[in-house]
């Protein structure tokens, strides 16, 4: 397993505070994870009808590597690799592999892949572009590594997720205390600003419930999904500041349970056929086949 660079804070959240996060979940993640199994399951329904040659796919974001094995599974010839931030997550992927199809671990960052340019067949991310500093500088990686006329295919959180704790915090403390999300259009539209073609966006909305708040804040915290925002507080919430959140969401309370709404964004795109340019740090950047160039030199005279 490779290690990328320690990411900074230059994007809406802290990179650092990601990895560490997801890195202390490893352990508990899977028996917390019940609703990141069903969108990994729907996500990759979203496979079955497409005319994908897979050779070469990342699961960016794989965690503890169960959508990895199933993608193992999908496509047996392919070379499948699980690329995660948090080391220990893709350490606890070792028990997914199988002799038969096993997938390589690479520790890396989505904004700097260890990848080289027109690579991969299929970039497959589950719940993980939500961590991520900038869409626009994750989708350019994602152009560059991807074969023209690869596939991108990932779930992403909405802004109506938690939306129920975010109210019962904004009572106490206007700082922000639950992350943030983004909206279907940005996302698509950056889709289609970084190039990518036939961009297909859909949406669902779950709603789970729980005994009380502090049950849903043990269940984030056991699957890594803390508060990440570069602007949020430093330090400890208190006794009586969590008491005061506490009894916000209380005032929410149905049927003797507490909601709490997940909006999950799916997206599918295509990388468009080779010489279209892409952009880049240094600007518009186009890749032809050598063979496409042939026949086009001016004659001396």
């Amino acid at each position: 397993m490779r290690r990328a660079r320690d990411g900074d804070m230059s994007g809406p959240f802290d990179s650092r505070h990601v990895r560490q996060a997801f890195g202390r979940a490893a352990r508990t993640y899977e028996a917390h994870a019940a609703l990141q199994d069903e969108v990994q399951q729907r996500l990759q329904e979203r496979l079955d009808d497409l005319p994908l040659n897979a050779q070469t796919i990342v699961d960016l974001g794989s965690g503890t590597g169960r959508g990895t094995a199933a993608l193992c599974k999908r496509y047996p010839k392919a070379r499948t690799i699980a690329l995660d931030l948090a080391l220990p997550m893709l350490q606890a992927a070792r028990r997914h592999r199988r002799w038969l199809r096993p997938f390589a671990r690479v520790c890396a960052d989505a904004e700097a892949l260890p990848f080289v340019e027109s690579s991969i067949d299929l970039l497959h991310s589950n719940l993980c572009l939500q961590w991520c500093g900038r869409l626009d500088t994750v989708f350019d990686e994602f152009r560059r590594v991807l074969r023209p006329e690869g596939l991108i295919l990932f779930s992403t959180f909405g802004p109506q997720t938690l939306v129920e704790l975010r109210a019962a915090f904004a009572e106490v403390d206007p700082r922000p205390r639950v992350s943030r999300f983004l909206d279907i259009h940005p996302i698509g539209d950056a889709l289609l600003a970084a190039g990518f073609r036939d961009p297909v966006l859909e949406r669902d909305v779950f709603t789970l419930t729980y005994p009380d708040a502090l049950s849903l804040m043990r269940e984030l915290r056991a699957i890594g999904a803390t508060n990440a925002d570069v602007e949020r507080p430093r330090g400890l919430t208190g006794k009586a500041h969590l008491r005061r959140v506490i009894d916000a969401y209380e005032n929410q309370r149905q049927g003797g349970r507490l909601s709490a709404t997940y909006e999950v964004v799916y997206a599918l795109a295509w990388a468009p056929k080779a010489g279209q340019p892409r952009r880049s740090a240094e600007g518009a950047v186009a890749s032809f086949p050598i063979d496409q160039l042939r026949g086009s030199r001016r004659t001396r005279r």
